[in-house]
């Protein structure tokens, strides 16, 4: 928790209350559906919450926006999102029933009214959104084809509509095929050594810019 505030700082009551419950509720539903190894569930703020939040290092989403969380898993990084950004959107999908579970149990303890959570494939999902988040859920190439045609053309944040992509390693050649894409390392961010090699990827997506 001491990180989240750290990095965080104006942080509502609300939030901190919300951000301070996450260790109990997961180690609590991850005793009975394993959605986060068992090595990160003591590094859970690290590891997790903080690297979700490494997405609002690079975006702050406005009022209203819309945001797709691919894979979730068990909430990340559209739970600790939707906690920083109260007033956006977000839609989690997973194809696995038990994580949603889990996200939609956690949303309602922490009563995030700006969660919905749904057990789908992402080609499956019959909308458009600001941006498209996940956390390396597959290579970029893939993931652009399963989230085609899901991206609004209207902007209305400083950066492109997107992909905002955490993922870790060298992604030179995964990247290669791609033109409008940016690197930012968390590392610069953050300071623990998890972060090192860690990445927020930017994909821009075909847009206009509203007049």
């Amino acid at each position: 928790m001491e990180e989240i505030i750290r990095y965080f700082p104006g942080l509502t009551e609300t939030q901190l209350a919300q951000f301070s419950r996450l260790e109990a509720l997961y180690t609590e539903w991850n005793a009975r559906i394993n959605v986060i190894s068992r090595k990160d569930i003591d590094a859970l703020y690290t590891r997790h919450v903080l690297h979700s939040l490494g997405i609002a290092k690079v975006m702050k989403f406005r009022p209203g926006a819309s945001v797709l969380d691919v894979g979730t898993g068990g909430g990340f990084p559209g739970i600790p999102l939707a906690i920083l950004f109260p007033e956006t959107n977000f839609y989690l999908i997973d194809v696995i029933a038990k994580k949603i579970k889990v996200v939609e149990e956690v949303a309602t303890a922490l009563g995030l009214k700006n969660v919905r959570a749904e057990q789908k494939r992402a080609e499956k999902v019959d909308a458009e959104f600001d941006f498209i988040v996940s956390r390396a859920v597959t290579n970029m190439p893939d993931f652009v084809k399963w989230v085609r045609g899901k991206v609004k053309k209207e902007q209305n944040h400083d950066l492109p509509n997107g992909i905002l992509y955490l993922k870790g390693g060298d992604l030179t050649q995964e990247l290669q095929v791609f033109q409008r894409v940016t690197l930012y390392n968390l590392s610069d961010y953050f300071e623990d050594e998890f972060f090192e090699t860690k990445k927020v990827v930017h994909l821009a997506m075909k847009y206009k810019v509203l007049e």
